[in-house]
């Protein structure tokens, strides 16, 4: 046909041919043609009669449009992931990505296959494609420039006290010289996620490098390896260590002058929030035993507060949510934040049954009633009527009085139809099973991965694992905390979950310091205090990886950072409402002719933060010792555990001075927090007085003697 026929074609081509080339020219022929082609291709959709994409309306437009290019890149990468030479790797990755953008549905077909037989490398090759040369010239060439000086990589060693050895690599981000970092005393701790397989701190370069700008203050990424090279649970030692070591060290370890204990901000994303969150417990729980104390254990300071971005702290995924964790959802102090996940668990109901009458959200408080501490507890079984295993109907008990009138309308209520309500509420992770980001596959093949081959952990209980199970004891401690995540992120639960319950401990333990006396009378529990949540609409998990294509990531990575300076300035504040301690820094010895300056004992971070509860002086609890101090005795021990010199004996004359005036004062600002009658017979409140004025060491000439207590001893 092509050899013998004629070249132009048949008869009715070269009529059309002659007709049409007077009029069109080559270029707008070609473009009739390519449309042409995508119109009968996509007819269907564009004229409605196709089914709509049904996570096109589960996301906002724009991350839908982020997450269509972020599969064609793992289409793409994952296509070339097998040649051999890494230049030529990298190079065909790209260029099937961007074939795999124009070709959507065979880039969804490619991901959905490979995504049923993951692997390590199909795990790695995905999360790390922003380290490659091309990609990270595109992703620095969309970012702001926030800082002159670029990310250094340092070496941390390991505190005496742990059991490895090897170094802990990390990143520096700080927008300055290393001699300027002898100035700061603040630091922020990150621990970067990437499902414990992948991730180092460079493919979070957008938000470490905002940040540092940003705040002006160093940053500091841990580079942990990971699994499952090293499982379970060395991630989290490693981590640990570098917390303990910025204290041990006071930040000199990274450059820092060492002269002050540096105050920490910690912050953690995905499978780094779960890192984070398990070593600030591991933190809570050191030095806390006389057993951890002898195995060389000691109390860390805790960080001034935690930024958590889409954590995961839930590794025993199940389908279906509890009435524990719905009644933490549902908590009338969390509704308005929550409101939106509420009303996603309710339409997982209400799609299946859309003939069905339904009850509203607010009908909601008919299954919860506020108890003492205004949260929300579910009714008991007894006053429910189950006709199912997923639903009841509500029967709410009548006082007698009223059972004549219940008898008199019986009729007329059996006649209409009750409205059923279901209790069964799906998990995030099940909810959002096609998420375009993270998808139960990936959340199975992560869990195998992290806990390796020969660790078998009861996900029931270990917390440092799953931190979403911690005791409300360490709850209770824990620091002020920052939440953010998306409302269609398959892990929104853990975050919902895990604010509820620190919300849930701060207040049993705002109740109980109110019920000793510890609080004032009419102070209210502020929940904004110990935890706040921010959840995005509209979008999902990652958000933060991939802001040069989601411009909107930036105004989050901004909120993180305008949260993080706030929680310094808070912790300044509260330092600077505290009295003043004792300087002993004038005191220098003289030892081999030479002088050294006694280390600030007094100025130790860890001893002023043995109480973050309360933040007036006359909110402390009562603090009685059986002996009293003897400044003879004591001797000035710098922080390295050497025993200097005893001081002078004007020296000494000086300290008790001093010590005196504290004593007194402190007498002073405990009597007024004592609440006392106006009565004179108030014969309880003079005895204590008396009592805790002489257990404290003060004079007993100032303390006020009870009536009638000659006559008590000679009777």
């Amino acid at each position: 046909m092509i050899d013998r026929g004629d070249r132009n074609g048949p008869p009715i081509l070269r009529r059309l041919s002659a007709l049409l080339t007077p009029r069109l020219t080559a270029w707008q022929t070609v473009v009739i043609t390519l449309l042409w082609l995508y119109i009968s291709r996509n007819f269907g959709k564009l004229v409605g009669l196709e089914c709509p994409e049904p996570l096109a309306n589960l996301y906002s437009r724009s991350y839908f449009r982020a997450t269509w290019i972020t599969t064609a890149l793992d289409a793409g990468f994952w296509t070339a992931m097998r040649i051999r030479w890494k230049w030529a790797r990298d190079f065909w990755s790209v260029i099937f990505s961007v074939f795999y953008m124009f070709c959507a549905e065979q880039a969804d077909e490619k991901v959905r296959k490979v995504r049923g037989a993951l692997t390590v490398d199909h795990l790695r090759v995905s999360w790390d494609k922003g380290n490659t040369p091309y990609i990270a010239f595109f992703t620095k060439l969309l970012r702001p420039r926030f800082m002159r000086y670029p990310p250094r990589e340092i070496r941390i060693r390991r505190p005496r006290e742990s059991s490895y050895k090897d170094p802990v690599h990390a990143w520096l981000y700080f927008d300055g010289p290393l001699s300027a970092l002898k100035t700061h005393t603040k630091i922020i701790l990150d621990i970067p996620g990437g499902g414990f397989v992948a991730m180092d701190p460079r493919a979070h370069d957008d938000k470490l490098i905002a940040w540092a700008g940003k705040t002006g203050l160093p940053v500091l990424s841990v580079d942990y390896k990971k699994a499952p090279e090293y499982p379970y649970p060395h991630a989290l030692n490693e981590c640990y260590d570098v917390y303990h070591m910025l204290h041990a060290s006071r930040g000199r370890c990274v450059g820092l002058s060492g002269e002050v204990m540096p105050k920490i901000i910690v912050s953690g994303d995905s499978a780094g929030g779960n890192l984070a969150v398990g070593m600030i417990l591991m933190a809570l729980q050191a030095g806390t035993t006389s057993t951890r104390r002898w195995q060389g254990e000691q109390s860390l300071p805790l960080p001034e507060g935690v930024v958590l971005v889409y954590p995961a702290l839930d590794f025993n995924i199940g389908n279906w949510m509890t009435e524990e964790q719905m009644a933490l959802i549902r908590d009338r102090r969390s509704r308005k934040v929550n409101q939106s996940i509420l009303r996603r668990k309710s339409d997982d109901y209400r799609k299946l049954t859309p003939s069905t009458p339904h009850h509203s959200d607010d009908e909601d408080e008919v299954d919860a009633h506020p108890n003492e501490n205004g949260s929300l507890s579910p009714v008991p079984p007894k006053e429910a009527v189950h006709t199912s295993a997923g639903h009841t109907v509500d029967v709410v008990k009548s006082p007698p009085s009223a059972q004549t009138t219940d008898k008199a309308q019986a009729s007329s209520q059996t006649a209409k139809p009750q409205m059923l309500k279901t209790r069964l509420a799906m998990s995030s992770m099940i909810s959002y099973f096609n998420d375009r980001i993270l998808t139960p596959e990936m959340m199975r093949a992560m869990i195998i991965l992290y806990i390796g081959p020969h660790n078998r952990p009861d996900f029931a209980t270990d917390f440092l694992l799953s931190p979403l199970l911690a005791p409300e004891a360490l709850l209770a401690r824990f620091p002020r905390t920052y939440l953010l995540t998306g409302e269609r992120d398959p892990l929104v639960d853990d975050t919902v979950i895990f604010a509820g319950r620190i919300r849930q401990a701060k207040l049993a333990q705002f109740e109980e310091r109110k019920e000793l006396g510890l609080e004032r009378e009419r102070a209210s529990f502020r929940e904004e205090d110990y935890v706040e949540v921010s959840l995005i609409p509209g979008i999902s998990h990652g958000f933060l990886q991939f802001v040069g294509i989601f411009p909107e990531g930036w105004r989050y990575i901004f909120r993180c950072a305008r949260w993080m300076k706030e929680c310094f300035e808070r912790s300044d504040a509260r330092e600077a409402s505290r009295p003043a301690a004792v300087d002993t820094t004038d005191v220098e010895h003289s030892s081999d002719h030479s002088r050294r300056r006694v280390p600030p004992q007094s100025k130790i971070r860890h001893h002023f933060r043995t109480r973050t509860e309360s933040s007036g002086d006359d909110d402390r609890p009562l603090e009685m010792s059986m002996s009293k101090i003897n400044l003879s005795s004591t001797k000035e021990t710098p922080h390295n555990g050497a025993v200097l010199p005893r001081p002078s004996s004007p020296q000494l004359k000086r300290y008790k001075t001093q010590s005196e005036e504290m004593t007194h004062s402190l007498q002073e600002r405990r009597r007024k927090s004592l609440v006392s009658l106006a009565s004179e017979d108030d014969l309880l409140g003079r005895r204590m007085r008396g009592l805790t004025g002489a257990l404290l060491g003060g004079d007993a000439a100032n303390v006020p003697k009870t009536p009638g207590w000659e006559e008590e001893l000679g009777s």
